[in-house]
């Protein structure tokens, strides 16, 4: 079974739908474990940076979107890790789950309509292309 389940979150709905799924695949073994990877789209850290005063700021308002993310794995009694990686989110998500030897990634949707996801990629979708184990996307 799944024994590291790599959640991909950004604090959306979708990523705390996402954390349910996840919680229901982890009691399916006793030595699971779940970590909440959270990468940092380098486009929006400008923005982050503007906005802050220190880099503790930084990473205490980035703690803060996954903080609901996490309580639905505490929830359910799991220790989730917490990593926040800086890079493009797509290929950081899946370069991390090769480098960490993830058995699953889970990720949320973003929501994007037909043009958009032409024209952007989904991260998603990134992933799935990429990813060299199991992908679930959660709607």
């Amino acid at each position: 079974m799944f024994q590291h389940i790599l959640l991909a979150a950004d604090g959306s709905d979708n990523s705390i739908r996402a954390a349910a799924e996840a919680v229901k695949i982890a009691s399916l073994s006793s030595d699971a474990v779940v970590e909440i990877l959270f990468a940092a789209d380098p486009s929006k850290v400008k923005d982050e940076v503007l906005h802050s005063h220190t880099h503790d700021e930084i990473e205490f308002r980035r703690r803060q979107r996954l903080q609901s993310v996490e309580e639905v794995l505490t929830a359910a009694g799991l220790q989730p890790k917490v990593t926040i990686i800086n890079g493009d989110p797509g290929p950081t998500i899946v370069k991390y789950a090769d480098e960490h030897h993830a058995d699953l990634i889970i990720i949320g949707t973003r929501g994007l309509n037909v043009l958009q996801e032409f024209v952007l990629g989904s991260v998603s979708h990134k992933v799935v292309k990429r990813a060299h184990c199991p992908v679930l996307i959660v709607k």
